[in-house]
């Protein structure tokens, strides 16, 4: 297999495995602390890739994501804030263990379990990507955009509280993208006028302010609600873990990776559904059920899990047919932009070594980021802890500005951050989805030339979604989709109501 020689050419460079581990320690970091998330760090580092080489450009931002996505429990478990939305399941019972002073057993717990779940993930990619690829390949432009179709409507319907908030984000996302030249006839498209705005938007400046000013502002908004610290615990004996302690966690952690892997092939689902659903169906099989939401030690198991999990199989549709599965693959999406690789079905044909590096990248940093989790956790939270908000916050405002401003040298990107600032807080505040507008502005622009490509193929206009048996089941699935997700909310809004009456 690839990913052999891959590996061993990653663990003979110095310089890149030395990429890998800040990348473990900096995600770590960033998923600790509550209010950040591993979104924001790679948004900040995107244009720090500008003057690195391909492969630790996107390792560096990759392994980010992968311990980011880990660091958010030592939050959750510590500080009863969850560090990141996927967190939030971990923190039922990983908090109530804090308050028993048995805080380091609980972050073992999680990072056994998230290594696990991250390992099957990424397994699970590396076997099957490049099968999907090859599948991809077959597909047409008519197929394509049904594809892109289908994506817009399950990220919008399903990621969010709000079905209609969720598709009018995706559908602002896609507004954005369409500012600037028409790409076939070179008009312009909502400048009025502002030569600035016929390039379009940047990247880095609109993902810099919806995940790192937005979420800036919204501290400041919430500023005095300081997390506090339960006792890590020094004790021995309660901060041990035993294989009889762990090995009734085991059943719940297989199960759970596989429901991650599964949830993270599918576009906009993410972390948090995964950590939630592995969490629920947990609880569902578990031998004592009343045990869990009051410290049981499966209950933070089985979310880590899933949670971890979502990280590779989330690159599968980013790889394959250039659709990411998350927001940490919208970002990604930049990086390979930046370095000239087009991402696509083609991209096993021309950057295979590249990208088996890459999972070799992950394969090493999950590795790395275990071994430091499980004996340095607590130290993590305890520097967290120390680091005062109103000295974090103004420099991660300031450090936003510089890095808007060098990514092209030009004042107007600063200018595009700060309103974008405002347009993720105020999403945030109004339940509007920042994910699924960043997802979608960047799936606009393959979305647009592959329907234009379709309809110059066609003979009867729009019909050709129709009469494309491939095209048409991708409609399908994104009308059952948004279908499903209408129902559900109903029936909740119905349970909720039974329940107040």
């Amino acid at each position: 297999m690839d990913i052999f020689p891959a590996l061993i050419s990653v663990l003979t460079d110095p310089v890149l495995l030395g990429w890998v581990l800040l990348a473990a320690v900096v995600g770590m970091v960033v998923g600790a602390i509550p209010g950040l998330t591993a979104s924001a760090a790679i948004a900040m580092l995107l244009p720090l890739t500008f003057y690195m080489e391909p492969l630790p450009a996107l390792a560096f931002l990759y392994v980010i994501g992968k311990s980011g996505r880990y660091g958010g429990s030592i939050a959750a478990i510590l500080f009863n804030t969850p560090g990141t939305a996927a967190s939030a399941a971990t923190q039922i019972d990983g908090y109530p263990l804090a308050r028993q002073g048995k805080a380091s057993k609980a972050m073992k717990v999680a990072t056994i379990s998230s290594i696990i779940g991250d390992f099957t993930g990424e397994i699970l990619l590396i076997v099957g990507v490049a099968w999907i690829a090859a599948l991809a390949l077959k597909l047409g432009p008519p197929e394509l955009f049904a594809v892109y179709f289908a994506a817009f409507i399950v990220i919008g319907s399903v990621i969010g509280k709000s079905v209609t908030r969720g598709l009018a984000s995706a559908a602002f996302g896609i507004l954005v993208a369409m500012i600037g030249l028409d790409p076939i006839s070179s008009t312009e498209r909502f400048t009025f006028g502002s030569f600035d705005l016929t390039n379009g938007i940047g990247l880095v400046p609109l993902m810099i302010g919806i995940f790192v000013l937005g979420e800036v502002f919204t501290q400041i908004e919430e500023r005095g609600n300081a997390p506090l610290m339960a006792d890590s615990g020094d004790d021995a004996a309660r901060n041990g873990l035993t294989w009889a302690e762990y090995k009734p966690c085991l059943p719940h952690v297989v199960r759970s990776s596989f429901i991650g892997a599964f949830i993270g092939m599918l576009p906009g689902l993410g972390s948090a559904i995964a950590a939630f659903v592995a969490y629920g169906e947990g609880k569902r099989r578990a031998s004592n059920p009343d045990a869990w939401g009051r410290g049981a030690l499966e209950g933070v198991a089985a979310p880590e899990a899933a949670n971890n999990a979502v990280s590779g199989p989330s690159m599968a549709p980013l790889l394959t047919l250039g659709i990411p599965g998350s927001t940490i693959g919208a970002i990604l999406i930049g990086v390979f932009l930046i370095h000239g690789i087009q991402i696509g079905p083609t991209l096993f044909l021309t950057s295979r070594d590249l990208i088996y590096a890459l999972f070799a990248c992950g394969l090493i940093g999950i590795v790395m980021y275990g071994v430091i989790g499980y004996f340095g956790a607590a130290f993590v939270g305890r520097f967290i802890i120390r680091l005062p908000t109103h000295v974090l916050y103004p420099i991660i405002f300031l450090t936003s500005f510089v890095v808007a401003y060098t990514s092209r040298g030009n004042l107007f990107d600063v200018y595009v951050m700060v309103a974008a600032g405002f347009a993720g807080w105020a999403m945030r505040k109004l339940d509007f989805n920042p994910a699924a507008f960043v997802i979608s502005f960047v799936l606009a622009g393959g979305a647009e030339e592959a329907f234009r490509q379709a309809l110059l193929l066609s003979d009867n206009g729009l019909m050709i979604f129709v009469t494309r048996p491939v095209a048409l089941l991708f409609l399908l699935i994104g009308a059952a989709a948004l279908f499903m997700r209408v129902r559900s909310l109903n029936r909740q809004a119905r349970d909720n109501a039974l329940g107040s009456a």
